[in-house]
């Protein structure tokens, strides 16, 4: 049986999945056709119930429920993992942004983001965003094309050698809010597919992560060869930031996480009503 999987060239994502897609361990008679896309390009995929199995931002996720369900392994949350807005000029503060949010550009990963969301919670008249591709935004920013930066992944380690200053770790403004870790993105995997085989995927990629961190140096030329930034000590710190034990089971504090994530949602309205359960 061959399954659609989506997730991102990033490198937690290349560390969880590459046991998985070569096969360093059984995969019980399952295949998998293997998309590789940015995530909010993956997340408007799930709009279009398109693929089985993906990564996915947890903010999108919220419009794709009727379609697919959260697996318990595959998720990065933690602490102090969430996005970063930046800025070329150190004088703007979080109260200077609070101030004159209406008037400020800002680039953002993609609209369906979970760090959009964060952005949306921590200053909801910032509203004049531009969509860039995530690896994009610090360049966006540096060449004064807008006036703040929204970064995710890897770019959280960049930014300051290229002479941009943080305005906020939305991560620990989540978490100052709600004492629980920041829920950024998961698997899911599409409510079609029979509960049996929902249930191998799951137990598959738990294995895969738990191959991944025993074998830490085999994934390596894999994840090197999708990484935006090949340098190995920036490699070894966003996977040691977003692949943890919450990727491989999300645990109470996970799961109550995730839920008050759709909770503040809905009270902002950014999400629609919804009846689905969450979990797989």
């Amino acid at each position: 049986m061959t399954l659609t999987l989506g997730f991102s060239p990033c490198p937690n994502d290349t560390f969880i999945f590459d046991a998985l897609i070569h096969k360093k361990i059984d995969t019980a008679g399952l295949d998998f056709d293997v998309v590789y896309e940015d995530v909010e390009t993956l997340n408007k995929m799930t709009f279009d119930n398109h693929l089985d199995i993906t990564k996915l931002s947890f903010h999108a996720f919220a419009f794709a429920l009727k379609n697919y369900a959260l697996l318990d392994s595959g998720s990065a949350l933690g602490h102090g993992v969430g996005p970063l807005l930046i800025t070329a000029d150190e004088s703007r503060t979080p109260e200077f942004v609070l101030e004159h949010a209406p008037e400020l550009t800002v680039a953002i990963p993609g609209t369906y983001t979970t760090a959009n969301f964060l952005l949306n919670l921590a200053f909801p008249l910032l509203q004049q965003k531009r969509v860039h591709l995530f690896s994009d935004i610090e360049n966006a920013v540096s060449n004064n094309k807008v006036d703040l930066g929204l970064i995710i992944h890897e770019s959280r380690f960049t930014y300051q050698r290229k002479g941009l200053y943080k305005v906020l770790d939305l991560g620990n403004f989540w978490e100052q809010k709600t004492n629980l870790p920041i829920p950024l993105g998961g698997i899911v995997v599409n409510r079609r597919i029979d509960p049996e085989i929902q249930y191998k995927i799951n137990h598959l990629i738990h294995q895969s992560i738990e191959f991944a961190f025993q074998n830490p140096k085999s994934s390596l030329d894999f994840i090197k060869s999708h990484s935006q930034e090949m340098e190995d000590e920036v490699i070894s710190k966003h996977i040691n930031l977003y692949v943890n034990d919450y990727s491989l089971g999300l645990g109470t504090s996970g799961r109550e996480a995730v839920t008050k994530l759709f909770e503040e949602a809905r009270s902002l309205q950014v999400i629609p009503a919804y009846q689905e359960n969450i979990f797989a």
